[in-house]
C-alpha cells in the first residue's frame, strides 16, 4: 500500500512542488550570495582613497586588511542575527503549512550563516587587498 500511494499522482504533484520550491530557494540563495559580494565589495573599493591615505601615512597593508574585516564582521554578525530571528518568526507562522520538516532547521540556518558570512568577508578582503596594493598617490589622486 506505501508504494501504491508514494506512486499516486498526488505524491508526485506534491513531490515536483517540493522540487520546484526548493530550486527557487536554491537560486534565490545563490542570488543573495552574489549580491551580499557586490554590495560590500562596492563599499570597500568606495574607500579606496581613505585607504590610499592610511597608506600614505605609513599604515601596514594586514592593518588596513584587518580594519576591513572587523568591520565587515561587525557588520555581518548584525545581518545574521536579524536573518536568523526573521527566519524563525517565519518559521513560526508557516509551521501549520509543513509536514515532515521541523520549522527550525539549526543545521540548515547555521549553513546559510556561514556561507553568507564567508561571502560578506571574502567580499571585503579582495577589495581591500587590491586597494592596499595600489600606489598611496594614485590612490589618492583618483576621484
Amino acid at each position: 500500500m506505501t508504494e501504491r500511494i508514494d506512486n499516486s499522482p498526488a505524491a508526485y504533484m506534491h513531490r515536483s512542488s517540493a522540487w520546484v520550491v526548493g530550486s527557487f530557494a536554491g537560486i534565490a540563495f545563490v542570488l543573495g550570495v552574489v549580491g551580499l559580494y557586490g554590495v560590500v565589495a562596492y563599499s570597500v573599493s568606495r574607500r579606496t582613497r581613505e585607504i590610499g591615505v592610511r597608506m600614505a601615512l605609513g599604515a601596514e597593508p594586514w592593518s588596513v586588511y584587518r580594519l576591513i574585516l572587523i568591520e565587515a564582521a561587525r557588520l555581518v554578525g548584525a545581518g545574521a542575527l536579524l536573518g536568523i530571528a526573521g527566519s524563525l518568526a517565519a518559521a513560526t507562522l508557516i509551521r501549520g503549512l509543513l509536514y515532515g520538516v521541523r520549522p527550525w532547521d539549526l543545521p540548515t540556518m547555521a549553513a546559510a550563516v556561514t556561507v553568507l558570512g564567508l561571502a560578506a568577508l571574502l567580499a571585503s578582503f579582495i577589495p581591500a587587498r587590491r586597494a592596499a596594493a595600489v600606489n598611496p598617490v594614485e590612490a589618492l589622486r583618483s576621484e
